[in-house]
């Protein structure tokens, strides 16, 4: 019998690995904008995963205009409504064309639904993505499994965690 709770089969991410697959999602992404030349228009990170993913791909993709949207989606561990707290600039989002929207997951795609509805020409992209939600996703670099929760460096502290199968 299996008594572990739905996070306690972790994937845990160190902030070197979230560089390097945030750098590789920039590359996946790089000359594929709108725009002239495959560029993007700017950078919106949804909060506060998506943080610092977008500021790593706006570096890498020479991005200067980086925006935020702040969606709620979590209490804590347990998913609830997605609503929106912050929404970006207006006036440089328009319905989306030629933005880049950034966040570190997709889970169910609530977040995702709520801000793709907000900015329907909008590119999405996440570091990571669980089945449920990859239909919300245009890019993303690592699946993981529905019941796989991810613990991510900027939740962390170092200590000693049991492996999952026990002692």
């Amino acid at each position: 019998m299996n008594d572990r709770l739905p996070h306690e089969k972790g994937f845990h991410i160190s902030w070197d690995q979230i560089h390097r697959d945030s750098r590789a999602l920039a590359w996946r992404l790089d000359k594929h904008g709108p725009l002239p030349g495959g560029e993007w228009k700017s950078v919106v990170a949804i909060t506060r995963g998506g943080m610092v993913p977008a500021c790593i791909i706006a570096r890498e993709l020479n991005v200067r205009i980086v925006d935020t949207i702040s969606v709620k989606s979590y209490d804590h561990q347990a998913q609830a409504d997605a609503v929106v707290l912050k929404a970006p600039d207006a006036a440089m989002m328009g319905d989306g064309e030629g933005v880049l929207i950034i966040d570190d997951l997709v889970d169910s795609g609530k977040t995702l639904e709520v801000v793709r509805r907000l900015y329907p020409k909008a590119h999405f992209a996440t570091v990571y993505a669980k089945p449920k939600g990859r239909p919300m996703v245009d890019t993303f670099i690592t699946e993981v499994s529905q019941d796989t929760w991810i613990f991510f460096p900027w939740d962390m502290a170092l200590q000693y965690v049991e492996p999952y199968r026990g002692v």
